[in-house]
């Protein structure tokens, strides 16, 4: 296992890519940091545990073990915005999503030291997803890249009121088939949650830049709102109450729905959802 990533291998035709759950910060870039819990305030907590049956579905899962601080491995390399005219973070970002420092005074990483990230974190993670999908691709004629992520339920300054607890993300319906959106949407509306598609949350870099209908790779973001699986606190955010514990009975009626959403994927690459 590398300090990157983590890569666990199935054969059918799906591949679970979770980019901000990773928690660790080297030693180098922590003594910059004001402190490492505000580091991973923002981390998709606990989503490697929730989607923890997409093994047994025989999906590829790739998730990043590092914080996203260090290395965003879900924004455009080039350090284009996803999100024009909208608040967001970078490649190697220096605020939370509510606008905190994450860096003591003068210690903002650098041009080279950003670079320096992207060369040994950013491609290590890009080197195995692009690996990961060649190889389900010489195995299958359609695959599905679904890039699973969560955030808390009420962020101001990223958007307005409380999140729907789904937000799929197709990037306005370029980076995969209608046909694939549509059945993700069915099983969303059968559940009891809110849902929403290419509402606030579009689909990151990696939705994005893997999207390759017209080369049967299907890509697609789902963004979860943090209280469908978590006890997420209503006030504000401390060390004492975030992130919450992981409690498999608050998870379950999530969790089950997205075991439908993963049978659904797999129905789709393997030609059942036409």
């Amino acid at each position: 296992m590398s300090e990157v990533v983590d890569i666990q291998r199935g054969e059918a035709p799906l591949l679970l890519s979770i980019p901000h759950a990773g928690t660790g910060i080297p030693e180098d870039v922590e003594a910059q940091l004001i402190s490492p819990w505000l580091a991973n305030k923002d981390a998709d907590w606990w989503v490697h545990r929730l989607y923890d049956f997409a093994l047994n579905l025989g999906a590829t899962v790739v998730r990043a073990r590092l914080s996203r601080t260090v290395i965003d491995v879900n924004r455009d390399p080039s350090g284009a915005s996803l999100y024009p005219g909208q608040a967001t973070t970078g490649i190697c970002p220096t605020t939370t999503f509510d606008g905190q420092p994450l860096y003591a005074d003068g210690q903002v990483p650098t041009e080279a030291e950003v670079a320096r990230r992207r060369r040994r974190y950013f491609e290590p993670y890009h080197d195995a997803l692009r690996a990961e999908l060649d190889r389900l691709q010489r195995n299958h004629a359609c695959v599905v890249l679904y890039d699973a992520h969560s955030i808390r339920s009420r962020v101001p300054r990223l958007f307005e009121g409380e999140l729907p607890n789904f937000n799929i993300g197709s990037n306005g319906g370029i980076s995969c088939s209608p046909v694939l959106v549509a059945a993700i949407e069915a099983i969303c509306a059968r559940t009891s949650f809110t849902w929403v598609t290419n509402g606030r949350f579009r689909g990151g870099w990696i939705t994005r830049h893997y999207g390759k209908p017209d080369r049967a790779v299907h890509a697609i973001q789902l963004e979860l709102a943090c209280r469908g699986y978590l006890a997420e606190p209503r006030g504000p955010l401390s060390p004492d109450c975030w992130p919450p514990r992981y409690d498999i009975s608050v998870a379950a009626t999530m969790r089950a729905a997205l075991v439908e959403i993963l049978q659904g994927c797999l129905a789709f690459a393997d030609g059942r959802v036409t």
